[in-house]
């Protein structure tokens, strides 16, 4: 990707600091404030330290060797329990730190009501006696912290984070490994011919085929593809992680495919990290068409739209990379299009240039809570479909996962999309 090298270094600074401080966040909760026994803490550090390392080395040498892209997934499956176990602490501790106040307060009597002195009355000696301070021995001591107790709330407290935290990663790996939801929606396509109304698009992106989403995973997600009679089927973007002669055999699934316009590929940020060009050849092999910043038409004489691909957005100062115009070159702008673009980034300005519908994903819709909260306040159209007068985008919440193998509040999705004629 185009990234200048400070922004790199700095992001991946600030990350490391978040990441260390986490841990030992959690060493403190979780081992040296549950007991004082020096093996247990000492254990604590080591079981701690050994997680927070690949975690941190992870996203570098994912890249230099991709072999241990196996280790990565498994330190990033840590890092979504790790946010679960932060959320189940600070609940619980919150929780914890209520019932402590509340205790403080039990049995504390509200002082006697006196009755109003006479101002026309003569100060009495009892008067003048309780306008003398008491002596300092007369504050009451502050009882000593029950080490005791304290000790068993922070058991209870760490017993039912990691309770919560396990039971809520669970959830997320089935959710992730389940197949995806499908998701039928119908759109206005301006200038569609009456002779396509009714014509459907299967559509999926953010596959993420790699050492873990493999073969037995694609051939489900062709066959539900195929269950839904798709006249056309388009891929936007991030299908693999992992090299071609690695995911050769998984990636061929998609040739069972069965549209009768044909599979329509984009390139989305991900198939940079691993030889984008070398993967259009490989999927151009499959008979899977790659739209790389050009346009196909599709349909006959009597009647035809426009399907428009361009690269990675995140690429558009590269070499290769997002050119909106260059895929619009020579397409006759009076015919319906609909555009296949990775990010849904830069739709105000395709949709002035005639995109009358917008397929993109890359935001997996957050993936997982609580990064679903953070992807949409980000993202100004994070998921779902998203219409202004006329034209429409549609953000899918991906087909597969990436880091985490996490679904929680964010799942998986094949979208059929019915394009219906104005």
């Amino acid at each position: 990707m185009v990234e200048s090298p400070l922004r790199i270094i700095l992001f991946i600074l600030l990350v490391s600091v978040a990441s260390v401080y986490v841990h030992i966040y959690l060493y403190r909760r979780l081992f040296r404030d549950t007991s004082t026994n020096p093996a247990w803490r000492t254990a604590g550090k080591v079981l701690l330290t050994a997680l927070c390392l690949p975690l941190l080395l992870s996203w570098v040498v994912t890249r230099i060797v991709p072999s241990a892209f196996i280790v990565a997934v498994a330190a990033w499956t840590w890092m979504g329990v790790a946010v679960y176990l932060l959320l189940a602490l600070a609940l619980l501790g919150g929780v914890r730190g209520l019932v402590a106040r509340t205790r403080g307060h039990r049995g504390v009597a509200a002082p006697l009501a006196t009755p109003a002195p006479d101002p026309a009355a003569p100060p009495s000696l009892a008067d003048l006696a309780v306008s003398v301070p008491p002596p300092s021995s007369a504050v009451p001591p502050v009882p000593p912290v029950d080490e005791d107790r304290r000790r068993f709330l922070a058991r209870a407290t760490a017993g039912g984070a990691v309770l919560a935290a396990g039971g809520l990663t669970g959830y997320g790996m089935w959710s992730a490994f389940h197949p995806p939801v499908v998701n039928e929606v119908a759109v206005r396509l301006p200038g569609l011919p009456k002779a396509l109304d009714g014509f459907t698009l299967v559509h999926m992106s953010d596959i993420h085929v790699g050492p873990i989403i493999q073969r037995r995973f694609m051939d489900e997600l062709v066959r539900r593809a195929n269950a839904l009679k798709p006249d056309l089927v388009a891929i936007t973007g991030d299908l693999v992680d992992g090299t071609v002669d690695d995911l050769r055999h998984s990636v061929a699934a998609l040739q069972n495919l069965q549209a009768r316009a044909g599979t329509h590929f984009i390139t989305g940020n991900h198939e940079y990290y691993w030889n984008a060009s070398k993967w259009a050849d490989a999927l151009t092999g499959l008979g899977v068409t790659v739209l790389r910043n050009r346009h196909v038409t599709v349909g006959d004489a009597g009647g035809a739209f426009d399907v428009v691909g361009v690269d990675d957005w995140s690429m558009r100062n590269g070499p290769k990379g997002y050119n909106l115009d260059a895929a619009l070159a020579g397409r006759d702008p009076g015919r319906a299009a609909v555009l296949l673009a990775h990010q849904p980034s830069n739709w105000d300005v395709a949709a002035k240039a005639g995109m009358g519908l917008q397929l993109s994903g890359h935001t997996h819709g957050g993936q997982f809570f609580p990064f679903t909260i953070a992807v949409s306040t980000i993202w100004k159209h994070d998921a779902g479909l998203f219409q202004e007068g006329e034209n429409s985008l549609y953000v899918s919440r991906g087909t597969g996962f990436w880091g985490p193998p996490l679904r929680v509040a964010a799942p998986s999705e094949i979208v059929k999309v019915t394009l219906l004629a104005v």
